[in-house]
């Protein structure tokens, strides 16, 4: 008999799938919209975040779930906004994968219930590359990045860009302290992924958050419809 040979990725990969698939339906059938925050540390997903359901709480029931390799400072955060939020230590992990969102889900649904939420925010862990591997069940994937970090980023890393339904370029109020190239950013951006909305927000400021926000809203009712 010929060796046969799995290797461990493809087999984790094919897993993650299932469950992703899984999470997916069940989301659909409490007619929960998630939305996966990708970015690497630092760019500011809590504050979106947090800034994000201030404009949407009127409408939208908003729930989270923290990613992060320890602590709990994120989900505290979130609860003290009065936010439900569950806490997944990954232990090491450079990602979530769809069986930590399972058990996360179970505990949102034991605590509110999935049929008080409208809208789930998965905070991804910090990390340019290994999130977008794994699908979590979500209608739509967003990537933060932040002035600071530099224009840079969509070249060194363009998979992450490329893979984004929506791309927030944040903490543009601090531009006028960075050399941040707005052209040159964009230019990669048309050419990686030229059909993903942009953009350019300040979470703590405020810029440009009603623009987001406005959009988000709209593939919310999409979906529901």
């Amino acid at each position: 008999m010929a060796e046969k040979t799995v290797s461990i990725e493809t087999s984790m990969l094919s897993r993650n799938e299932r469950l992703a698939t899984e999470l997916r339906e069940r989301f659909r059938a409490h007619q929960v919209y998630v939305v996966n925050v990708l970015s690497s540390p630092g760019s500011g997903k809590t504050s979106t975040i947090l800034a994000t359901n201030e404009r949407l709480r009127d409408r939208y029931r908003c729930a989270v779930i923290e990613g992060d390799i320890a602590s709990d400072v994120d989900a505290v955060t979130m609860k003290e906004a009065g936010l439900p939020a569950v806490q997944i230590n990954t232990g090491g992990l450079c990602h979530l994968e769809g069986n930590m969102i399972s058990q996360a889900v179970d505990a949102l649904d034991a605590g509110v219930g999935l049929d008080a939420i409208d809208v789930i925010f998965i905070e991804n862990v910090g990390n340019l590359v290994c999130p977008v591997d794994f699908d979590l069940g979500e209608n739509l994937a967003i990537m933060i990045l932040s002035v600071p970090e530099g224009d840079d980023k969509p070249v060194k890393y363009p998979g992450i860009f490329q893979h984004a339904g929506a791309l927030l370029l944040n903490k543009v109020d601090v531009a006028p302290a960075f050399d941040f190239d707005m052209s040159a950013y964009n230019a990669v951006l048309d050419d990686l992924n030229p059909t993903a909305p942009r953009f350019s927000v300040s979470a703590t400021k405020g810029d440009g958050m009603d623009a987001w926000c406005a959009w988000l809203s709209e593939q919310i009712e999409a979906a529901r419809a």
